[in-house]
């Protein structure tokens, strides 16, 4: 059992820990003299941090990969109001040493209720032809227990197991009211796209040890990978209007929104554009929320800079708590440089626990 998660790096601030991590990116770059470096990106079940190897780099960058989980011992500290982990030694662990729970985020609502809400969803549309596709996926076991199970995404939003099924649920929330409002809009159409918008995510993400693109994932994308996914029920469904089929697949293709977030379509009927921003809504409060959980232990009201909004962000709560300040008193937001370190000094000596 892990004693020390990414979440603790405040209590140990400027402490040498030993712990664990699993591997989720591993680079190997050259120093301003040439010798090779490690920057990698570690991960638990609370989130991830960026760690750099400056020493004995040549002995140990052969000794693991991405997806390895690692017994690591180095120091913690701030950069750039980052917390960050310079590794001073670490070795493979196997897998009879391994907690899998310990390293990979999971949902902390209930998949159960997450799973019934969304059949609830599923039951309340009308549409005679959308309703019996729905349900074949609903029906399908392999997709049911992947559609529980899967992440949303690598890293910008609903990173953690059952997060397809969180953001899924949450967007189909949104998109209910804001139907209401908009009695033009087909509701149905719009639950059905937001059910399958990401579907194609059970298969373009990889989740046993740390959260990665599959080689379909790399060479597909989500969208192509639903497109067949939609075409194979289909196929048991030879009624089911062509137009409808067309309508359903533009809804996939264009919820991205815009040519340079991926989409190969604009989204160019009204239930496209409401799910699309609906979708992104979701998305970016999701991103918002985790960004201020995992600054939660500073007093400051500035979370630092998010990288996937390009901005910084600021806790309204811990800002409306704090005194007003001086009026000539200047109000700077945390740094927003990238972690780094190819120019720091020294990492002070502290006292070291047995590795």
């Amino acid at each position: 059992m892990k004693e020390f998660f990414i979440t603790d790096a405040s209590r140990h601030e400027n402490s040498i820990v030993t712990t664990s991590f699993v591997v989720v990116s591993k680079q190997v770059k050259p120093k301003k003299s040439g010798e090779p470096y490690l920057a990698l990106t570690l991960g638990d079940r609370t989130g991830q941090i960026e760690a750099k190897m400056w020493d004995n780099v040549e002995d140990a960058m052969g000794v693991f990969e991405q997806d390895d989980f690692l017994k690591i011992k180095g120091l913690i500290n701030r950069y750039n109001q980052r917390f960050q982990l310079t590794i001073h030694k670490l070795r493979k662990m196997e897998d009879s040493e391994v907690d899998f729970g310990d390293y990979l985020p999971k949902c902390t609502k209930d998949v159960d209720e997450l799973w019934r809400a969304l059949g609830e969803f599923v039951a309340s549309v009308q549409d005679p032809h959308l309703r019996p596709l729905l349900d074949a996926f609903m029906a399908d076991p392999v997709i049911a227990h992947a559609y529980r199970n899967a992440p949303a995404a690598k890293t910008l939003h609903h990173a953690y197991i059952g997060g397809l099924l969180d953001h899924v649920v949450s967007l189909m929330r949104s998109c209910d009211l804001v139907c209401r409002n908009y009695p033009q809009v087909n509701r149905d159409l719009v639950i059905a796209g937001a059910f399958f918008h990401d579907i194609g995510k059970i298969h373009e993400l990889t989740y046993a040890r740390s959260f990665t693109y599959s080689t379909r994932g790399q060479l597909l994308g989500h969208m192509i990978i639903e497109l067949e996914m939609l075409q194979q029920k289909l196929a048991f469904l030879p009624d089911f209007p062509e137009g409808l089929k067309t309508l359903l697949e533009h809804l996939i293709i264009s919820h991205h929104g815009h040519y340079e977030f991926g989409s190969p379509k604009l989204p160019m009927f009204p239930e496209a554009l409401l799910l699309h921003y609906m979708d992104d809504l979701d998305s970016k409060m999701e991103s918002v929320r985790a960004h201020l959980e995992r600054d939660a232990d500073s007093p400051n009201p500035w979370a630092g800079y998010n990288p996937s909004l390009g901005r910084n962000l600021l806790n309204t709560a811990k800002f409306l708590t704090q005194p007003a300040p001086a009026i000539d008193e200047p109000v700077e937001p945390s740094a927003t440089l990238d972690f780094e370190q190819g120019d720091a000094g020294p990492a002070p000596v502290l006292a070291e626990k047995k590795f």
